[in-house]
């Protein structure tokens, strides 16, 4: 006799392709409508279901995991992060917990070079021009940008996405820079032509652009605070596509609201979706709403990795993704 489907709760909508495969091989509930679950529907689905599918918009906390069911044995991350989710706690409940690593490296990568291209280029100025009427035709000196040929580039982590951009940088003619917890080995630094720096003031003190590619951990909140970025020189710009925790907002809209940053492109902010209103007023600031792994590949290899994990778990192995708290 076949052994029970387990009962998985997947709390946002998901690519069609991936929810379908989920109901194939699962016990499934799926969201109806694309907004985050609340907290009580959190701890309901917590306390009857096998299985938890959450994203990075679910805070999963000790005081949730403590109204778990004695069934609930996996959280399945959709998303690589996992600073939402209470990992030590879960395991000393005996819930497992994977993740989606390495799926969107290269789409993340894509959108810090256009981060990098419409900042240094002043590309949202350009656009404000044309849809507002503004423009009454061209001018030698008019939005001047920068070069990024030949300009050095700061990458703060050197993971898989940080080795993607170092690689497009590289193209573009950048000289590529790097900190990181560990020195990549000799044949990987020759390959992306990038240097190391022990010490990230001295680093930071000397690029052009500071590239933010490192997760969000309690040894990285505020890695970038307020003395660290007036290291930065004056005409240097900021990119982060890897967590907004990492930078101390506050210090840095004051920086780039005196002139001591020449300007910043966005993707996440400290305090999630509760975008700090200077941001939105200052025109040296290109801001996007979290897309840096939107892209219908992307997604769907996200969800092929959460069903892999959850089958391998199914069978009664260990997943292939588990994150336990020393990765953290």
């Amino acid at each position: 006799m076949p052994s029970p489907r387990l009962s998985v709760v997947v709390t946002r909508r998901l690519p069609d392709a991936v929810e379908t495969r989920m109901s194939e091989l699962f016990n499934v509930a799926l969201r109806e409508d694309d907004t985050p679950m609340s907290r009580e529907e959190l701890a309901d689905a917590m306390r009857t279901a096998d299985v938890l599918v959450p994203t990075l918009t679910d805070t999963i906390d000790a005081a949730l995991i403590a109204q778990a069911g004695p069934q609930l044995r996996l959280i399945a991350n959709y998303g690589a992060g996992v600073d939402h989710i209470d990992v030590q706690t879960a395991r000393q409940r005996g819930i497992l917990v994977s993740n989606t690593p390495g799926v969107s490296a290269e789409d993340t990568a894509d959108m810090t070079m256009a981060l990098i291209l419409g900042s240094t280029r002043r590309i949202p100025e350009g656009l404000s021009h044309m849809t507002s009427g503004e423009w009454t035709g061209w001018s030698p000196t008019a939005l001047l940008g920068r070069r990024v040929s030949g300009r050095r580039l700061g990458i703060l982590g050197m993971g898989h996405v940080g080795q993607a951009v170092a690689r497009r940088a590289t193209a573009f003619g950048m000289q590529v820079h790097y900190h990181n917890r560990k020195r990549l080995r000799p044949e990987v630094e020759d390959r992306l032509e990038a240097t190391f720096w022990e010490s990230l003031d001295q680093m930071v003190a000397r690029m052009d652009i500071l590239s933010i590619n490192c997760p969000h951990t309690p040894s990285t909140y505020h890695l970038l605070n307020a003395r660290r970025l007036k290291l930065m020189k004056p005409d240097a710009m900021i990119v982060n596509t890897s967590r907004g925790e990492v930078i101390d907002e506050n210090a840095m809209v004051r920086m780039l609201r005196a002139g001591e940053l020449a300007g910043a492109g966005l993707d996440v902010y400290e305090h999630g979706w509760e975008i700090a209103p200077a941001l939105r007023e200052l025109p040296n600031v290109l801001l996007l709403p979290h897309m840096g792994s939107a892209t219908v590949e992307g997604r769907i290899e996200m969800g092929e990795k959460v069903l892999l994990n959850i089958k391998t778990y199914a069978d009664g192995h260990r997943p292939p993704d588990q994150v336990v708290p020393a990765m953290l």
